[in-house]
């Protein structure tokens, strides 16, 4: 089953198109990553899936939903995980999951319990109650991955989500994906650790200057090309990763 499908994806910011024409296909219980440089459309296309922004031509729907024609039906099953700490600096960890619930209809009365439950899945339980200023950006990613959860989603969009973290931080973070995925939630990430992708993604779309390169598996793309996958992505780009970060 297809849980997203883009045909002739277009997206142009007046004189830039950000993302040329592509079509892609993410099946239910996948993991698809994004790969590509700064600027080679990766976040765009996460925002037109999460219907944050309409394309300029094309389709895509997810849930076999057009994103420009049920937006509110498609938010209320996906989550999103951004790239930039969005979360409420006044509020204390538990209140910024019980506080964000509220998007989605969800009563104080179910929120606490589902909010206590996400705290324990991500190893934030005993910081429930303490303001969010006081925890380290690790802890700050794996609140906003919690809240990203808190309507259950069939689809999570994940921008890269262990930008920042230490070798530690990212593999607990890998390993709550590993899980999410294995009780048949899809996965769709950008990211900018090929390590990362290698471990987490069934396929992956090689992205650069706002066109798709190639879809496929990291194996077979390192089997087919030789090397890593970053070995790889240099040969298919020609460009490095170093310094994307």
């Amino acid at each position: 089953m297809d849980i997203v499908t883009a045909k002739g994806l277009t997206k142009d910011y007046g004189s830039l198109r950000a993302v040329d024409n592509v079509d892609f296909e993410i099946v239910k219980a996948e993991c698809f990553g994004f790969l590509g440089p700064n600027g080679a459309g990766k976040t765009t296309v996460m925002r037109i899936i999460y219907c944050f922004m309409p394309p300029t031509s094309g389709e895509v729907k997810v849930f076999d939903m057009d994103v420009t024609e049920e937006p509110s039906s498609i938010k209320s099953r996906i989550g999103v995980m951004p790239q930039d700490d969005n979360l409420d600096p006044d509020l204390s960890v538990l209140e910024n999951l019980i506080v964000y619930a509220r998007y989605f209809d969800i009563s104080k009365k179910d929120s606490l319990p589902l909010a206590g439950e996400l705290l324990e899945f991500v190893g934030l339980k005993e910081k429930a109650n303490i303001n969010i200023r006081n925890l380290s950006g690790g802890m700050k990613r794996r609140l906003i991955l919690a809240r990203a959860l808190i309507n259950n989603p069939e689809l999570l969009i994940l921008d890269e989500p262990t930008t920042g973290l230490d070798p530690h931080s990212r593999r607990s973070v890998w390993e709550k994906l590993n899980y999410l995925k294995s009780k048949n939630t899809t996965l769709l990430l950008t990211t900018h650790y090929m390590e990362e992708a290698e471990i987490l993604c069934d396929r992956v779309a090689i992205m650069d200057s706002g066109k798709i390169v190639t879809i496929d598996t990291p194996q077979r793309l390192m089997n087919l090309h030789g090397g890593t996958l970053e070995d790889v992505y240099l040969k298919l780009t020609g460009k490095s990763l170093r310094g994307q970060i």
